[in-house]
């Protein structure tokens, strides 16, 4: 009877489904949760959101610990030598990344060890800091910030960065304006290389490092040709890049 009817145009019975697959096709696959979780916590607004929130809390334990009281207060007693040197380098660039000013941080380095190690203790941390900068905002910010360089002096900037790296960043770091961790992060958010963006950094940054560092070892002769001299390499450089950027102000906008 069955045959009959299906060979004259009836349905034959669907077979029923094996017992127990309704049960497991409701089941998520294994690691569904855990895969979906990690694509959103490694997402590019993820990353940066990370970063602002470092960053924010270095800011503040800045605020918190105010470090440039060295200037008035002095090394603690208890650390000397070589490792007062390191431990400033190495404090140094960790509090730059945090937005500290680094002229605050020459003068205090000039302050505590006199021109040569100071000027060492000085050009560490600030290789350090850039280091550190730049590689946070390669990992965590270059991905969400990228899409969003629209802006004709923005894409110029970028493109300037990103074709030109070592030259751009020399220029940044020799004609001082632009602060050092906002050039950090521009940098990171280009196409620039990381050897050229710490090349750069160490060339560019020695001559208004060292004039800080000068200044803050012979500031309690102000009136010595030293310091005098250290001054106008601070001055010059900075007047000097204003008027670079004031002449260069209508060249990037019409790229």
């Amino acid at each position: 009877m069955l045959d009959a009817t299906t060979r004259s145009g009836g349905t034959a019975p669907t077979a029923a489904p094996p017992a127990g697959a309704t049960e497991l096709a409701a089941v998520p696959a294994p690691g569904g949760f855990a895969t979906r979780c990690t694509r959103v916590l490694l997402s590019p607004w993820s990353r940066l959101s990370l970063l602002v929130a470092l960053l924010a809390a270095g800011g503040a334990s800045v605020l918190l610990f105010e470090p440039q009281k060295l200037m008035a207060q002095g090394w603690p007693p208890q650390i000397g030598g070589p490792t007062a040197v390191v431990i400033f380098a190495v404090a140094y660039g960790l509090v730059t990344v945090a937005f500290v000013p680094r002229p605050l941080l020459n003068l205090a380095a000039g302050a505590l060890f006199g021109s040569a190690l100071g000027l060492v203790a000085a050009m560490t941390g600030t290789v350090i800091g850039a280091a550190i900068s730049f590689a946070l905002g390669r990992m965590l910010g270059q991905d969400a910030l990228r899409p969003l360089l629209r802006g004709r002096l923005l894409n110029a900037a970028d493109r300037q960065f990103s074709k030109h790296g070592f030259r751009s960043m020399l220029a940044v770091r020799l004609f001082p304006g632009v602060p050092f961790w906002a050039a950090n992060y521009a940098a990171s958010v280009s196409r620039m290389g990381y050897f050229p963006f710490l090349l750069a950094t160490a060339l560019g940054s020695m001559p208004n490092v060292t004039a800080y560092v000068v200044a803050g070892a012979r500031a309690g002769a102000p009136t010595s040709p030293v310091f005098l001299i250290a001054v106008a390499a601070i001055a010059l450089p900075a007047l000097g890049g204003a008027v670079l950027a004031w002449r260069k102000r209508h060249h990037l906008r019409r790229r």
